[in-house]
């Protein structure tokens, strides 16, 4: 039987506040919000000049035709009162899952939602080499996130897969260190809705990568989606 074009679930995290849908089998699916591309193709956007969208990149559209693709992530916030009563709504403190986070501090995560598997090079998405030739398989996972403004979450380089961060609402940044010390950054990014930074690790072995020390900082109220790649 063939697979349903322009299937679409809501993600497991959507909610009254925040809509967020995957979409998988895509042909000519307008969408309408930040539109993440979960694959290893360029994807492109219909209109007098096609847009690409990068693999594993994002950008936000306003009604605007999905050319085809294999699946994408549609985020976009719906409502913004209380939008903050994420802990309401069945987001975790995440002090909660990690031992010695700071109690003081205001970060939240969503649960996680696996939309399926990926052939990918790491070092292809690392940017380490642009020709696939070393495929593995990867689960997909996808989780979101939020804080108010000015909220330091969390200094860290210890990661077991791929990563990559999807601003979506708010304004926020990626910040790389030296050593685990504030005073010791070296770079921001900064964070925009539609924006996803580049990755921030290399490949250092099979199933390997290691990232500097970094964190996401908020300068005002931000909820980012974090795109993890799993080795199996």
């Amino acid at each position: 039987m063939a697979e349903k074009v322009n299937a679409t679930r809501d993600l497991c995290f959507a909610d009254a506040h925040l809509r967020a849908e995957l979409v998988e089998n895509i042909d000519g699916y307008e969408a309408e919000g930040i539109v993440v591309n979960l694959s290893p193709e360029v994807i492109f956007v219909e209109g007098d000049v096609d847009t690409p969208i990068q693999p594993w990149r994002s950008t936000e559209l306003r009604k605007k035709r999905i050319r085809k693709a294999d699946r994408v992530a549609v985020l976009k916030v719906e409502e913004l009162e209380n939008l903050g009563g994420v802990m309401l709504r069945g987001w975790d403190w995440f002090g909660d899952i990690y031992d010695g986070f700071p109690r003081e501090t205001p970060l939240y995560m969503s649960s996680i939602d696996t939309v399926g598997k990926v052939l990918e090079d790491p070092m292809v998405f690392t940017r380490e080499k642009s020709v696939a030739k070393d495929l593995k398989e990867f689960d997909i996972k996808l989780k979101c996130w939020w804080s108010p403004n000015e909220t330091d979450c969390f200094i860290h380089n210890e990661h077991p897969f791929l990563e990559v961060h999807t601003q979506i609402h708010g304004i926020g940044r990626m910040q790389k260190f030296r050593e685990r010390d504030p005073s010791t950054v070296y770079e921001d990014v900064r964070m925009a809705p539609g924006f996803t930074h580049e990755p921030f690790c290399v490949v250092t072995g099979p199933n390997q990568w290691t990232y500097p020390w970094h964190r996401y900082y908020t300068d005002l109220e931000s909820i980012w989606l974090a795109v993890e790649l799993h080795p199996n």
